[in-house]
């Protein structure tokens, strides 16, 4: 939970690196979120079904995913910067299919060692 909570303190930083650990950690923990207020959101009678919940027919599940919209894409421009690749390959995305495999892919590579053009690397000193 510390890794989501320091992936959510460095919302508006786009120009240092995460570890695969800080971009994994936060996207269970993001995850874990979106499935509890889906829940909550089927429980309190907002959403006809957790399928509806999920496609964010709710009213919790809308208001988190808007929320973490801008933290979600900084952990993801960061651990990009990790790989040494520009935080612009995150429009990959964008692409059906593919673009969000190959984002996958850059993300479960191993962190450039030592300094890259987007400074230190994280596992040299520790996060928090």
């Amino acid at each position: 939970m510390s890794w989501f909570i320091y992936a959510l303190k460095n919302y508006l930083n786009f120009s240092d690196r995460a570890r695969r650990k800080e971009y994994w950690m936060f996207f269970l923990f993001y995850m874990i979120f979106v499935f509890v207020f889906a829940f909550l959101d089927t429980a309190l009678g907002k959403a006809n079904s957790m399928e509806e919940a999920l496609d964010l027919e709710g009213l919790f599940s809308p208001i988190y995913a808007i929320a973490m919209l801008i933290p979600s894409i900084a952990v993801t421009v960061r651990r990009l910067h990790d790989t040494n690749r520009s935080g612009w390959w995150i429009l990959i995305s964008l692409v059906p299919v593919i673009g969000i495999l190959v984002l996958v892919f850059f993300t479960v590579l191993n962190s450039d060692e030592g300094f890259n053009r987007f400074g230190r690397s994280p596992k040299a000193e520790p996060a928090f």
